[in-house]
This record gives structure tokens, C-alpha cells and sequence, in this order.
């Protein structure tokens, strides 16, 4: 959902960022804040458990946002590009003077996210975009079953199940629909499926979906990757159940309309862009 509310004090902000000057943006940023009196701080990556933040500033790329997001999960947060794409971002870096100074004016959105959980052998992980199943060289069977009921095999390079807000990332280049983000569902796509019938699945957000690497698939180097992040081997007859979590993300933008906004502005949809 789409809120209106302002964020509460901004007192404690955390910089969470990839730049390779990270000193010098925290400087800059204490600088353009110093009149409102917050203490601005530089964020490690992995997280800091004893910190208690108003609002993260995360400058990257969406892979910087999508590690801030995990990392203080819940805590608003908002993205500034320095990446080449920004799907998730509220502007892009030349700007970040007038964009905190409408966020401390009040003058921003906040768009709740569906986060989902992944249980799977080596443990549990937490999902902002997608997970993916996939194999290294060969194709895969996997066995998808929803609510306990059996679907169909997926035979392919491998599966994908993300969030709305993933519809713009990996699931993009798998040709999945483009999903308002703050819609709670969940969508299933095979990756390059050797199936003419393949369709991509949107389901509820309350859907348990299983899925089993079959005893069919001849591979023996499987993983499994969060986010495009590190490969978590899998083996046959391995189990994963994907569901959402109770956990929310929280992404700060200055539009109410910064969605087509984003979208003309990072796949070129000049007509949109007037």
C-alpha cells in the first residue's frame, strides 16, 4: 500500500552505500542536514543489530538497495541512484540536496513492500525481489505444488518465484508481467522453459509455494541464489517453500506517481516521460 503519513522524527539516519568515497557522501549528507539537527551515521554492510534508525539512506544501484533493505528490514528507506538502473530509487544522486529537503518538509510517499520467506535445507532467507532454482549447465525439473495441491513440473534452466516489486527486476527479463509494487501477490515463472505451454503464475500473497528439485533432473550442480546473491547449493529432492513474510519493506519516494515514473524513465517509454 501507498501511504501519506510522514515518517516519524528523523533523528538517527544511517548511510548505507557501495560508492567508493563512502567518507566523503557522509560528509556531504551531515552537511546538507546539519540545519535540522540529525545525527547522520556511515552503516556497515551485514547489518547492525544495536542500531536504531529513523531512516536508512542507501546510494547505489538497486543491488545496494536491496542489501539495505535486508540488512534494517522495516526501517524506511530511501534509495538514491548511483547505478544504472534504479527502479527502486526516489531520485538520482545530483539531486540529493532538494530530495532530503522535501523528505524533512514531509513532502514523500512511503510504498510498503512484501517481503516473502524462503525455507530451504541450509536455513531461512528473506525475499525483496526473487528467488531462483537453477542449474549451471543443464535443465532442471522441478516440481511445484501450491497450498499443498501439485501444480506441474517445470522443466528449464530453472524457476523463479518473486514479489511485485521483483516484477521489474529479474522476472522483467524472463518476460513475467509487470506488477504494481505495492500489490501483495507472488509470481512463479519457469526460466527458459522447455515447454511451448509454459505460462507465467501470479498467486495470492497468502499461497505456500513448494518446490522440489525432482529426482527427473540429470544436473548435479544446483542452486539456489536470493536477490542475485550468493549461490546456496541445492540436490536432488531438496524442498523449498516460499510464503510472505510478516515483515514489511519500507521505500520512501517524493511522487505518488513515481512508479510510471520510474518505469518511462529506466525502460525509455519517451510517450510516458511528458
Amino acid at each position: 500500500m501507498q501511504s501519506q503519513s510522514s515518517l516519524r522524527p528523523l533523528h538517527r539516519i544511517g548511510l548505507f552505500t557501495t560508492n567508493h568515497e563512502p567518507s566523503r557522501l557522509l560528509h556531504r549528507i551531515q552537511g546538507i542536514l546539519a540545519p535540522h539537527g540529525a545525527e547522520v551515521m556511515l552503516l556497515k554492510e551485514g547489518g547492525d543489530a544495536d542500531c536504531e534508525l529513523d531512516l536508512v539512506i542507501a546510494v547505489g544501484g538497486d543491488g545496494t538497495v536491496l542489501s539495505a533493505l535486508v540488512f534494517y528490514l522495516e526501517v524506511p528507506l530511501l534509495a538514491i541512484n548511483a547505478g544504472t538502473v534504479g527502479f527502486l530509487t526516489a531520485g538520482d544522486l545530483e539531486d540529493i540536496d532538494s530530495i532530503l529537503g522535501r523528505v524533512f518538509a514531509g513532502r514523500h510517499f512511503i510504498s510498503k513492500r512484501s517481503i516473502l520467506k524462503c525455507t530451504h535445507p541450509h536455513g531461512t532467507s528473506y525475499i525483496v525481489n526473487e528467488m531462483v532454482v537453477r542449474g549451471a549447465t543443464r535443465l532442471i525439473t522441478v516440481e511445484l505444488s501450491i497450498d499443498q495441491q501439485s501444480i506441474r513440473k517445470i522443466r528449464g534452466d530453472g524457476v523463479i518465484v518473486g514479489t511485485a516489486t521483483g516484477s521489474t527486476a529479474y522476472l522483467l527479463a524472463a518476460g513475467s508481467p509487470i506488477v504494481m509494487p505495492e500489490l501483495r501477490c507472488m509470481i512463479v515463472s519457469g526460466l527458459n522453459e522447455y515447454d511451448f505451454r509454459a505460462r507465467h503464475l501470479v498467486v495470492t500473497h497468502d499461497s505456500e509455494i513448494h518446490l522440489r528439485v525432482s529426482s527427473q533432473t540429470r544436473e548435479q550442480d544446483i542452486y539456489l541464489s536470493i536477490d542475485g546473491k550468493n549461490k546456496i547449493p541445492l540436490a536432488i529432492n531438496d524442498e523449498i517453500m516460499v510464503r510472505e513474510s510478516k515483515r514489511q519493506a519500507q521505500l520512501v519516494f517524493l511522487e505518488p506517481n513515481y512508479f510510471f515514473h520510474n518505469l518511462a524513465s529506466r525502460l525509455s517509454w519517451g510517450g510516458l516521460s511528458r
